[in-house]
């Protein structure tokens, strides 16, 4: 082993000493980038400055986007917590995996330690982890992050809202106290998190600072804006949409401290950072709840409202500042487009994503995924992206069209929508998805049709009742 890193060692010398004086500067600069991947909780696509809010301030997610790469067609894994976590983390469409769904406290499954995360693949390539914020993959001690690859944590281990506070205590549900951990340890018991989004950001601060003299991957997933929002004194009343805007502005800072982490250690142009979201707005919850316009619907539904979401990434060695992308992305790309850049080795077992890190460097403007599936409740396949096109297959889906909506952190009620014949939307000219066009386009119902069968064959549609071949198990906790 250590004869091998002295001939590494040396082989890299004198490669440098063949170079001109400027380009051994670069060789000694050059290594694995750092990535940092920074995850928020149902915020909504129109919830940040350079994706149409205009009575948020976002600076930093402005500056950012300015310096980096905006995407506007970037995808969920899925529509819901747990399930769109696990799709981020492990390259796999959540149902292949068996995570469904948003996982309750005291769960009996967690993500399958058999499945190789982002943090374990990069871990065996030599990179030190961490994870501040919400984990939502198990919170038995087999599924806790340090067991899936991360060498800290400091958070809680599902949504901030499956606690004795909550509006629904009682009537619906019966949380028992909300955990706050440090890698496998409980230190705190919450019942206020107006701090939570403060610390998690200076913990993440903290680990750049640690960490500047050798690779890391740091993964933030906030717990906020989810229900029930929370905000420090600093930014209470600072925003023009109340509370969820004071809450939007606070991640908006904490951004921007971890920007600063980075430039303040001379680790920006070799470091990847990338921010979006884990699915869209809770709408139920009204004033509490951000905003996916122009697109339809939001949280727990296909449409694109409940999985299209803000997506900017920025590292200045290799992505054009002010780059604006189109082309479809889903959250299952990024694992196999940082194993890429990292040269990471990816899992032995099968995945979904593709990488795409020539369609974000420009190289080409073509997608690698072939399509898109919006596989949803109890593996249920609702809907397909296609180039422009997006198909609905019949489902039942939840709206609050029609209804009154929440206020003041208690939701309003939903309506339960059956759609009754597949619909298809231009979604070049017609974002929004209001005009149906499936009859003038048979030929693309059919394409779309074919694609969803195959899929279906691999993974299964059970409202269909068909079996998927490629379908893999969760964790489950051993009864003994």
């Amino acid at each position: 082993m250590t004869k091998n890193i002295l001939f590494l060692a040396l082989t890299a010398l004198s490669i440098c000493c063949k170079s001109k004086p400027d380009q051994q500067e670069s060789a000694q600069k050059e290594g694995k980038p750092n990535i940092v991947l920074i995850f928020t909780d149902d915020q909504g696509y129109g919830d940040v400055g350079v994706f149409g809010a205009d009575d948020i301030a976002t600076p930093n997610l402005d500056r950012m986007a300015a310096e980096g790469v905006k995407l506007t067609s970037f995808y969920s894994a899925q529509a819901v917590c747990s399930a769109s976590r696990a799709g981020i983390l492990t390259g796999c469409y959540p149902n292949r995996i068996g995570i469904h769904n948003a996982l309750m406290p005291n769960s009996d499954i967690g993500l399958n330690p058999e499945e190789t995360t982002m943090a374990e693949m990069l871990k065996d390539n030599g990179y030190t982890t961490a994870i501040y914020g919400k984990w939502h993959l198990g919170d038995h001690p087999d599924f806790l992050p340090t067991k899936n690859g991360f060498d800290e944590w400091f958070g809680i281990p599902y949504s901030n809202d499956m606690w004795p506070l909550h509006p629904q205590q009682g009537p619906i549900f019966n949380f028992g106290p909300l955990p706050l951990y440090k890698n496998e340890t409980v230190i705190d018991t919450l019942t206020d998190q107006s701090q939570l989004t403060t610390q998690i950001t200076e913990h993440s601060v903290d680990f750049i600072n640690r960490n500047k003299d050798k690779p890391f991957f740091l993964y933030v997933p906030h717990p906020q804006p989810h229900v029930p929002l929370y905000v420090s004194e600093k930014f209470k009343g600072k925003s023009d949409r109340g509370l969820y805007g004071d809450v939007i502005m606070e991640i908006d800072w904490s951004v921007g401290q971890i920007v600063q982490a980075l430039e303040k250690n001379g680790l920006t142009e070799n470091t990847l950072i990338i921010f979006t979201s884990d699915n869209g707005p809770w709408l139920s919850y009204g004033n509490h709840a951000g905003s996916a316009l122009p697109y339809r619907e939001g949280k727990g539904t296909a449409w694109e409202g409940g999985q299209r979401e803000p997506f900017i990434a920025k590292y200045p060695k290799k992505l054009e500042a002010g780059k604006v992308i189109d082309v479809p992305v889903m959250a299952i790309d990024l694992l196999p487009t940082i194993a890429a850049i990292t040269g990471s080795e990816l899992p032995d077992t099968t995945i979904d994503g593709k990488n795409v890190w020539k369609l974000l460097t420009g190289e080409t403007k073509e997608s690698p995924q072939e399509a898109y599936f919006f596989y949803y409740r109890v593996n249920e396949l609702f809907g397909v992206r296609y180039g422009k096109w997006k198909l609905y297959f019949p489902h039942r889906y939840r709206t609050m069209d029609g209804q009154e909506p929440g206020k003041d952190g208690l939701p309003g009620n939903y309506r339960m929508v059956d759609l009754e014949e597949i619909e298809l939307y231009d979604l070049e000219s017609d974002e929004s998805e209001t005009n149906n066009v499936a009859s003038e386009n048979p030929q693309v119902v059919e394409k779309i049709k074919e694609l969803a069968d195959r899929m279906r064959s691999r993974l299964g549609d059970s409202l269909k009742n068909i079996q998927g071949t490629e379908n893999r198990e969760p964790g489950r906790v051993d009864p003994s």
